[in-house]
């Protein structure tokens, strides 16, 4: 198959956007790159040690740089942070550069994936099942400007998950069929 842009995903934490995006970078024989891994390796510390040592903005801000260098070059997956489709110039860079996928799970699914999770700055706090509400509220609107939306739900594999994605790309003419295929 024939990827024509890169694909992003797009989604709160929990979602699964790294576990999809092995799996369709397998499917389709391309490239996968989580941004939070690509900042980890630039900054050489940890997403919750440049949260506390730089703040939020900081991280942001090389959240974008990372994000425009990634979308660079020939198609790939790509899974992003779940705070980075908030920001109007990452919506801008994807818009442009590539297509947009929201996985979209409910609350309860997403808690149950991340509850036990320490490494979540976000999360690092008294209360985090209101915190990753109160994100996961916050940030539906934006997640449902994604050029597509797959639902995620609990019994749905990561495999399911990932045809539906791929129906959805052929059916959107983002993925062709490559003639050699056949």
């Amino acid at each position: 198959m024939i990827l024509r842009k890169s694909i992003v995903l797009v989604g709160m934490m929990g979602s699964g956007k790294t576990a999809v995006g092995n799996a369709l970078s397998k499917i389709l024989a391309i490239e996968h790159v989580d941004s939070d891994e690509e900042i980890v390796k630039a900054a050489n510390r940890s997403i919750a040690e440049i949260f506390e040592r730089d703040g939020e903005t900081f991280f942001r801000e090389r959240e974008s740089e990372i994000l425009n260098r990634i979308l660079d070059g020939k198609p790939k997956i790509i899974s992003i942070g779940g705070g980075a489709f908030s920001s109007p110039l990452n919506r801008k860079l994807i818009s442009h550069k590539g297509v947009s996928i929201w996985l979209n799970a409910n609350l309860n699914l997403l808690w149950s994936r991340i509850k036990n999770n320490k490494t979540r700055p976000l999360l690092n706090v008294t209360n985090p099942f209101e915190v990753l509400k109160k994100l996961n509220s916050d940030r539906s609107t934006i997640y449902g400007t994604a050029t597509i939306c797959v639902e995620i739900r609990e019994e749905y594999t990561i495999a399911m998950t990932s045809n539906a994605i791929i129906e959805k790309l052929l059916n959107n003419s983002y993925l062709e069929r490559d003639t050699n295929d056949f």
